[in-house]
């Protein structure tokens, strides 16, 4: 009797979610069914993809002529394309990288950065691709691009900063038990691993199988990946620490932090990437910010239509977003000095990887008129054109 109660009481938060959410998921109905089925690749080809996101700065910051991060507004914006319109999806960090692989809008507990490593419930799926609940961790129907990868045979990789240098934790696949506090939310000296700025740990979709543990990795195997264009991966997602992603200022092991040292991260890191076989083969590097400055007297704007989804009214806490973030984007495909106003959110990147791999569109990447990262930033289409 006690196990039939407890069922009927589930049933009954999961029917009263469900309808709280329903005006919201009617709306996405007809915002988002467009193409969800599938996705043309684009003329030019693109065989690997480099995304670097780092924190919490607001495009005039960050690309200003003021700006403490010039390898990154000046150097790297005049290799490439510049991308002024580029915006977050939501605030605090979480929503916007879940968003950047999967299409999922924020719910409460993604806006508030998972603290406690909870499930995602009931996982109703509903319109728009989305899935009604609260929670962080989404169950194995929820997919994302690395499932679709797999399913192509392409590969993919994220590679986290400080990863391995947790006492006692695991080198790989890192990421608190279910229910379990999350111990990275403080950086420690020697570990600034933050399980918040590494989307793949919360999915079951990617935790519950051994691919995990083989491609959530630690920054340091990047260097050996990239010696090889045959070990490189199609779909590369590097976050650096919460140190050198600009996030804390000063960093616990007494580096200045905040645009400074992702500057000097950017300075180290980048130019192996663009050196390496993979990159020059048909390669893009992208490098972004996950939100904006927010708060109240932050920026919580948004582009491109942004819908809310069913879990929450206001993404981006105060606003209906994550704010104006920029972007650059780097490959032989691009002139460089493009600068590209369209304006384009994570909901964007992720439709433009979809067309790059061919796999078909997620969550809200397949949202009616959004557009995806193309002709206006990649210049030289020519120079990318598939040989075959």
């Amino acid at each position: 009797m006690a196990i039939t109660a407890r069922r009927r009481r589930r049933k009954g938060l999961q029917w009263l979610i469900a309808a709280t959410c329903a005006a919201l998921a009617v709306g996405a109905i007809a915002a988002a069914g467009a193409g969800a089925k599938g996705n043309s690749k684009p003329k030019f080809e693109i065989k690997h993809v480099f995304v670097v996101v780092l924190e919490n700065e607001n495009a005039d910051t960050s690309f200003g002529p003021a700006s403490a991060a010039p390898y990154l507004s000046q150097t790297l914006r005049s290799r490439g394309a510049f991308l002024p319109n580029y915006y977050g999806i939501g605030h605090n960090s979480l929503d916007n990288y879940i968003a950047m692989i999967s299409g999922q809008a924020p719910n409460p507990t993604t806006q508030a950065d998972c603290t406690t490593y909870t499930d995602f419930t009931p996982g109703i799926p509903t319109a728009g691709g989305q899935f009604i609940g609260a929670g962080c961790v989404y169950p194995a129907s929820t997919l994302t691009l690395p499932n679709l990868l797999e399913k192509r045979h392409l590969t993919w990789k994220g590679y986290m900063e400080d990863m391995a240098n947790g006492p006692g934790q695991p080198t790989t696949c890192r990421h608190p038990a279910i229910g379990a506090p999350d111990t990275t939310v403080g950086a420690r000296v020697g570990d600034q691993y933050a399980t918040r700025h590494n989307p793949f740990v919360y999915f079951h979709s990617i935790i519950d199988k051994p691919t995990c543990a083989r491609n959530v990795v630690d920054l340091t195997h990047l260097k050996g990946d990239l010696a090889s264009k045959k070990r490189a991966p199609n779909f590369a997602f590097i976050t650096p620490n919460v140190c050198h992603d600009g996030h804390d200022a000063p960093c616990v092991n007494g580096e200045p932090g905040g645009l400074v040292s992702a500057n000097q991260w950017l300075t180290t890191n980048i130019p192996a990437i663009l050196a390496s076989k993979a990159y020059r083969d048909h390669g893009v590097l992208i490098v972004t910010f996950d939100e904006a400055k927010g708060g109240p007297s932050g920026d919580s704007s948004a582009c491109c239509g942004e819908l809310p989804g069913p879990n929450t009214a206001l993404p981006g806490g105060v606003g209906p977003g994550g704010g104006r973030v920029g972007a650059v984007a780097i490959s032989k495909c691009i002139r460089p000095g493009t600068t590209d106003a369209t304006p384009y959110n994570h909901y964007s990147l992720l439709r433009s990887l979809e067309g790059f791999f061919g796999v078909r569109k997620l969550g809200f990447s397949a949202q009616s008129g959004l557009a995806p990262i193309g002709n206006k930033t990649f210049t030289k289409r020519r120079a990318c054109t598939s040989k075959k």
